[in-house]
């Protein structure tokens, strides 16, 4: 019987999927078998659409409940559940958005649905605590060439060429604004968990590299010349300031070798 039981999933699975052959062989076909599975891929289908809609508020600001609905099924027919948690579900959906024909008019709710998700990540992160002011205040010319900072476990962080980090945030209200412009502002999202809430903040081009540069574990102080050279009027100590502020660092690691020394 043990043995049999993985059989019957993925049996059962496919013809959830739409073929039944290998379920009717022990279970019967017609009509019958039919409606039973019609019953259960409705199931399914509610759960996915569910799971979508928790999973994407903020794309639902903007569509609505229904046409995010409709479009949960259709994304579940071509991506189902892979496990029986649905907490994760729909890492693919942002790039499945881009290419579904009746979003073709909103260019943007891919990248809407990247932040969703990236919260989400934020959120499910491990927890930690963060690194204080101190431990940079204790360091010395040298440190700052041979350290990096690793960035906490639910440290997220995105750049755009637009400003729609700022629509992203405009639409955690309460009320969704009537109006919201884009222009063709650089900005980035930096979200950050150092307790149990999420913060979320618009951050410049600057912070954003200096917080790439962090990523590829490149030197503290080459981090901040990266962050220059992508906002040259940054003004690193209080961007750097308030990335501590936020809690956005974990540890102090030693920094990979310069790749740009022979």
């Amino acid at each position: 019987m043990p043995e049999a039981a993985p059989a019957f999933h993925d049996a059962f699975a496919a013809a959830l999927a739409g073929d039944a052959s290998a379920l009717a062989a022990g279970w019967g076909s017609g009509a019958d078998l039919d409606a039973g599975l019609t019953v259960y891929r409705n199931t399914i289908a509610k759960g996915c659409a569910d799971a979508l809609t928790a999973q994407f508020p903020t794309v639902e600001k903007l569509v609505g409940e229904a046409w995010l609905a409709a479009a949960a099924i259709a994304f579940a027919k071509d991506h189902p559940p892979r496990q029986a948690s649905l907490l994760t579900y729909g890492q693919e959906f942002p790039d499945w958005l881009a290419a579904f024909p009746p979003a073709a008019d909103l260019p943007h709710l891919p990248a809407i649905a990247r932040l969703d998700l990236m919260w989400t990540d934020a959120h499910l992160a491990a927890d930690a605590e963060p690194l204080p002011a101190g431990a940079f205040a204790a360091l010395g010319p040298d440190d700052l060439g041979r350290l990096t900072a690793e960035l906490h476990p639910a440290t997220r962080f995105a750049r755009f060429d637009l400003t729609l980090p700022a629509l992203w945030r405009a639409l955690q209200a309460e009320a969704a604004p009537e109006a919201f412009e884009l222009d063709e502002t650089p900005q980035g999202l930096l979200m950050t968990r150092p307790r149990l809430d999420i913060e979320h903040r618009v951050i410049g081009p600057g912070a954003c590299a200096f917080l790439a540069a962090l990523t590829d574990r490149r030197a503290l102080a080459d981090a901040a010349g990266l962050a220059l050279a992508a906002e040259p009027d940054l003004a690193l100590d209080t961007a750097f300031a308030e990335l501590i502020a936020l809690g956005a660092f974990g540890r102090l690691i030693p920094a990979a070798p310069n790749r740009d020394q022979p």
